[in-house]
């Protein structure tokens, strides 16, 4: 395999870009494959990964020049964790695996890239991810990047900016095969670097750290071309405000199997049946909830499952609280249910002031209950769309919901 490391010199992977690397492992229950490429004994995205192993799963490290030392290193752990991890010389000697780790970022020529994608592909098991990052500093980091982004267009079930490391790097995971949408009631929450840690259980999403970073900029500059003006302390004083409508706490989700948990804090507009034959030929239970601007905008998957489709459809932004709102634009993110109950549906709508839907989770992704998969800016309403004869509602319009936490429904 060709070396990851390029024209740049060393890229070191840190903290976060390691833990992002290695979230799959992380995240995944029950016996796992893994297969690790790139790394040396003192590489985190090593410890990472010792650090996800449980029993019955098995980790195979590619070596090549540095296989002597890391046969070494295994040796000298702890026999409940060696016993799990084989190290081979080269990828010639490895087998496919669940989930395929390349533990170095990728910089380059476009040719590097492909040399490397082509030496780590056919390693990647049926319904198997592959998890690669690539250095996101344009201009300098060579075609490589482009060549990475060319995949994740065709391949992507997920991308992630890692801002905190030096460089910055994008990890992409990849998918060449359709995974089962079973596998994601084997799933726990993806970590994601766009949850930005703050104090305890509460984390801010990386959108609120630009915005404030924004309204402070605009302070800093009213301050530096009106010295003597005051005007510098409305941005100023709006800055935490601002950063706070993005705040992301973490969430207990529930664990029975039967429950449906709420996509979003906010107040139940309506519980309703109705047919929709944009998702499927059969009756929906749709749950609508608004979110104030005073609530938490993350929104979160109501189900374990697959995105199996998404799509966005134009409109205007009436005051999301109104029937009109029925008709604002609104994001439509499909999952096919893993424990076979099928289709379900939530519906990011914008409002009178959100204008802005972002959604993380592309076509392919395997979500797990109460994943974090995207977020509305400011008030705005999400509705959830259950198989009607298939779900009944436990929550009625004027309750109060939070997002990943709230019960609000239960499969029959």
């Amino acid at each position: 395999m060709s070396q990851s490391v390029g024209p740049l010199g060393q890229v070191r992977i840190g903290d976060r870009a390691a833990r992002t690397l290695t979230a799959e492992l992380h995240r995944r229950s029950g016996p796992k494959t893994a297969l690790l490429i790139g790394v040396s004994p003192d590489s985190l995205v090593l410890a990472e990964a010792l650090t996800a192993l449980r029993e019955g799963d098995t980790l195979t490290i590619v070596g090549d020049e540095r296989a002597p030392v890391l046969r070494a290193y295994i040796a000298s752990l702890s026999p409940d964790v060696a016993d799990l991890v084989t190290v081979v010389d080269s990828t010639g000697d490895a087998k496919p695996a669940e989930i395929v780790v390349v533990g170095e970022a990728v910089v380059g020529t476009a040719d590097d890239a492909r040399s490397i994608m082509d030496s780590v592909t056919h390693l990647v098991g049926d319904g198997g991810v592959l998890v690669i990052a690539a250095v996101a500093v344009p201009g300098i980091a060579g075609g490589a990047v482009d060549e990475l982004d060319r995949q994740a267009a065709l391949n992507g079930v997920g991308s992630d900016l890692v801002l905190r490391n030096t460089p910055p790097v994008r990890v992409h995971r990849l998918r060449f095969s359709d995974a089962d949408a079973k596998l994601a009631a084997k799933l726990a929450p993806a970590y994601r670097p766009s949850s930005v840690p703050l104090a305890g259980s509460m984390n801010i999403d990386s959108n609120g750290v630009a915005a404030a970073g924004i309204t402070l900029g605009v302070a800093a500059l009213l301050k530096l071309i009106r010295p003597k003006s005051k005007a510098w302390l409305v941005p100023a004083i709006a800055a935490a405000p601002v950063a706070a409508f993005f705040r992301d706490p973490e969430r207990e989700v529930p664990s029975d199997v039967a429950s449906v948990v709420a996509a979003s804090d906010g107040k139940v507009l309506s519980v309703e049946r109705l047919y929709d034959e944009r998702f499927a030929d059969e009756e929906f239970l749709r749950i609508a909830v608004f979110l104030s601007v005073l609530d938490v905008h993350v929104n979160r998957a109501p189900i374990a499952g697959k995105v199996v489709d998404y799509f966005v459809e134009d409109g205007g932004y009436a005051a999301a609280m109104k029937p009109e709102a029925e008709h604002n634009v609104a994001a439509y993110t499909v999952l096919e249910s893993a424990h076979g109950q099928g289709r379900v549906v939530v519906a990011q709508r914008t409002g009178l002031i959100a204008r802005r839907i972002v959604q993380r989770a592309p076509i392919g992704s395997l979500l797990a209950k109460g994943e974090r998969f995207g977020l509305i800016r400011f008030g705005s309403r999400t509705d959830v769309y259950l198989p009607a004869d298939k779900a009944e509602a436990l929550v009625a319009p004027g309750d109060r919901v939070v997002g990943a936490k709230t019960v609000i429904a239960r499969w029959l």
